[in-house]
């Protein structure tokens, strides 16, 4: 497996899932992923046992999987001066340092940029927050629920008018995964400017700027015009401008997707699919000027054509259809989509159970066309020996520390 990642260690000190998923998928890339665990506590989302309702098996805990595939666990006290000294010498290995925890935690336990940069001066050091480093609210922290969901304004133009309050986010970790792959993108520019500088830089991502980069090409029109669009109500049919955008239901309660953003060319062949040809020939409908002023005549008769069959026909009938279109899926129809499965998206590890393997989903960068090989997460201080003896620390110097409660 091409590994463009082979040879840069990060040190993590990170916890929850937002930059940790940073540093899944620099891992999954082929870096050396160190991860600072409390020694008694760990990561704290260890402790979280229930996600959507649905209760996790500590040893099989996907919410954990999913940001930290790959890793390698080293449990140390950063509290302590024995502690802080030992993250001093990690750091002199690394390329990266990574960290999600707030700035007076990281003044606190000495392990702020100045801190680090004192050992390793060209060392690329990565935060992610809730709100940005700067600001009066720096200090703040949050979650994607709160920073990318619901003060980004997504939960807002999200969620119908109609409704009496905004919906709610409905996918764990969902902020917080797109955020850990911009923070890994932004490292890669790091490593690459470094590499042609020798200069190491600080970088900044956090949930709300993520949201904001997400919801860009609507912001800016908001900027631009003043006009604010929300989503309307479900319902059948196309859009009051163009009839072959939007949502369609089936006979058996599914649903059909258009997305033909433009028509031209796609008028007959649409028509044609959805077992209505004899509208391509209607005058109503001759051309996209026509289609666009007769869009509720149009989208009447589409919304009867695909209320006439189930959701399996159309999801086979439509392959062939040359405008733009898809099934409106959920995440157990997507664990069954065949072009999904013919590019790699799940992968397995091992469970730390000995059980059947996890299945977990690979990050959205392929190299080479190649299935991503990974390994599960690491136990909660799983590897602090290991690392530290090929730190070279002597035997006798981790037993001390062991004492002293510095490390696992």
């Amino acid at each position: 497996m091409t590994r463009v990642m082979n040879g840069v260690r990060v040190l993590e000190v990170a916890q929850f899932t937002y930059v940790p998923a940073a540093g899944a998928i620099l891992a999954d890339w082929g870096a050396d992923v160190v991860k600072i665990e409390h020694p008694i506590r760990g990561d704290t989302q260890r402790g979280f046992l229930n996600m959507g309702g649905v209760t996790l098996d500590p040893l099989r805990h996907t919410l954990f999987e999913h940001p930290n595939r790959g890793k390698r666990s080293v449990g140390i006290d950063l509290s302590t001066p024995e502690g802080q000294e030992l993250l001093y010498e990690l750091a002199k290995t690394a390329d990266v340092f990574l960290t999600n925890y707030l700035p007076q935690v990281r003044q606190k336990n000495k392990f702020d940029v100045e801190h680090i940069r004192a050992v390793k001066p060209d060392i690329i050091y990565a935060r992610g927050s809730a709100l940005g480093n700067k600001g009066p609210e720096r200090e703040i922290g949050g979650f994607d629920g709160t920073c990318f969901w619901s003060r980004s304004g997504i939960a807002y133009s999200m969620t119908p008018a109609e409704l009496p309050g905004p919906l709610t986010q409905g996918i764990p970790a969902f902020g917080d995964s797109i955020g850990g792959m911009f923070i890994a993108g932004g490292i890669s520019g790091a490593l690459y400017h470094r590499e042609k500088t020798g200069e190491g830089v600080e970088l900044d991502v956090s949930l709300l700027s993520a949201a904001w980069w997400a919801s860009g090409a609507l912001i800016s029109q908001v900027m631009e015009t003043g006009q604010l669009t929300r989503n309307g109500m479900p319902s059948s049919g196309g859009s009051l401008r163009n009839p072959f955008m939007g949502n369609f239901h089936t006979s058996d309660g599914g649903t059909i997707n258009l997305c033909m953003v433009s028509p031209t060319g796609l008028i007959r062949d649409t028509f044609e699919k959805v077992g209505v040809p004899e509208a391509a020939d209607d005058p109503r409908f001759k051309d996209v000027h026509s289609l666009i002023e007769n869009a509720g005549a149009a989208s009447d008769i589409l919304v009867k054509a695909f209320a006439a069959r189930p959701f399996a026909y159309w999801r086979e009938h439509l392959k062939s259809m040359k405008g733009q279109w898809a099934p409106v899926q959920s995440f157990q129809d997507l664990l069954t989509d065949e072009q999904a499965l013919a590019n790699d998206m799940i992968i397995e590890v091992e469970g730390a159970d000995g059980g059947a393997p996890l299945r977990l989903v690979r990050g959205p960068v392929q190299f080479n066309g190649e299935p991503l090989e990974t390994t599960r997460s690491p136990q909660a201080s799983e590897h602090t020996e290991l690392v530290l003896m090929e730190l070279g620390l002597e035997w006798d110097r981790i037993e001390e520390l062991k004492a002293c409660g510095a490390i696992a």
